[in-house]
């Protein structure tokens, strides 16, 4: 009997010892932790915010603009998000980001024209770079040999006149501008006030450097038989256009201080579609002011490898070729293709009025004295 019995107890201890070696020998549903593999582990170990977009900000002018699928382009081949930042015109911008110099608004600054160059520059808030896409711009356009401003495109302020008007009355368009001051164009003619205005200061710099500040005959003189001949001033270039222009409103003035590519844009917006634009621009020798507009980088940028990349990218041809039908003015890369309405309607001056940006800067509001005194005293 008691043989039985610790038979029997033998019996039970080996089917509890077999039980445990059954829970160590069958592996839980998740246990043990299976490694990952290499590949796997560099994406655990990856920190999130390393893939996290770079945000670069670009201050410009209000009248930036360029299309949301080419800044798309940018920051999906750069991992980085373009904020844009307009500031107001471009002498209202460039104050703002010379009073924030110590604490910069951005990387980046777009805007700054030949007009406004020497401030820029003298106020020593730009980083120097030589971007490699400067080899496709002309050397006419670059305008600053230490390569803290980088010209994007150019644009020239001429005499726009209304070409039906003109065709009815039987009279000759201007084609100079001396002609202005003549009887027969008497009351006809509309421009903006330099002072408040980036056409009409561009249009006083054309008179500056055609008719000059000293001799027999000044831009003073010439500006004083305007005024005889019952020029009209406006505060800005929307009233002088659109508000007092014939060719695009009520307006009784055939001939406004305008842009040479104002009448491809009259084709690109017109309701119903036109063939032709109703204006043509004069720009005939020393008859148009040309404005250069360029972007820099600003100093202390947190961001200067983006930075170049988006200077590269503006300089580029796909940004370049974005530029015409966007702000209606020229892309600096000279390998760029216009748009057909460009290459029809868009008059390039071949002999524009010139100033250097040092000498502009230097006379900038005494010229201007000037004008408000011979013009509207």
């Amino acid at each position: 009997m008691m043989r039985q019995r610790l038979l029997l107890l033998l019996i039970v201890s080996l089917i509890l010892v077999a039980c445990g070696g059954g829970e160590e020998a069958t592996p839980s549903p998740v246990e043990p932790e299976v490694l990952p593999t290499q590949e796997t582990a560099v994406v655990t170990e990856t920190p999130e915010e390393a893939t996290e977009p770079v945000e670069l900000t670009m201050m410009s002018h209000d009248s930036f603009a360029i299309g949301e699928e080419v800044l798309a382009q940018f920051e999906q081949a750069h991992n980085a998000r373009v904020v844009l930042l307009p500031a107001g015109d471009a002498g209202a911008a460039l104050n703002q980001a010379i009073l924030a110099k110590d604490n910069p608004l951005a990387d980046v600054f777009f805007g700054v024209d030949n007009t406004f160059m020497s401030r820029a520059l003298a106020a020593d808030i730009f980083e120097p770079y030589e971007s490699p896409l400067l080899a496709q711009v002309p050397d006419e356009l670059e305008l600053d040999d230490s390569y803290r401003l980088l010209p994007v495109d150019y644009g020239d302020v001429c005499l726009n006149y209304d070409k039906a008007w003109f065709a009815e009355q039987g009279l000759e368009p201007p084609q100079t501008l001396r002609d202005l001051a003549n009887p027969a164009y008497q009351g006809l003619t509309v421009v903006e006030n330099p002072a408040t205005s980036s056409p009409g200061l561009a249009f006083l710099l054309a008179t500056v450097a055609a008719f000059g500040t000293e001799g027999a005959y000044t831009y003073l003189d010439y500006w004083e038989e305007l005024a005889a001949n019952d020029v009209l001033v406006t505060d800005g270039w929307e009233d002088a256009y659109f508000g007092q222009f014939s060719a695009t409103s009520d307006g009784d003035r055939p001939v406004v201080v305008s842009y040479a590519s104002s009448p491809p844009a009259e084709v690109v917006f017109a309701d119903p579609p036109i063939d032709e634009p109703p204006t043509a621009a004069v720009t005939g020798s020393e008859s148009c002011f040309r404005q250069v507009e360029f972007v820099g980088i600003l100093k202390d940028t947190a961001h200067r490898e983006t930075a170049e990349a988006f200077i590269d990218f503006m300089l580029d041809v796909t940004f370049q070729e974005d530029v015409p039908l966007n702000m209606f003015v020229f892309p600096a890369n000279e390998n760029a293709r216009l748009p057909e309405v460009f290459v029809q309607w868009a008059a390039v001056p071949q002999e524009p009025a010139t100033l250097s940006p040092a000498e502009i800067d230097a006379n900038r509001e005494a010229w201007i004295q000037a004008w408000r005194e011979a013009v509207l005293r």
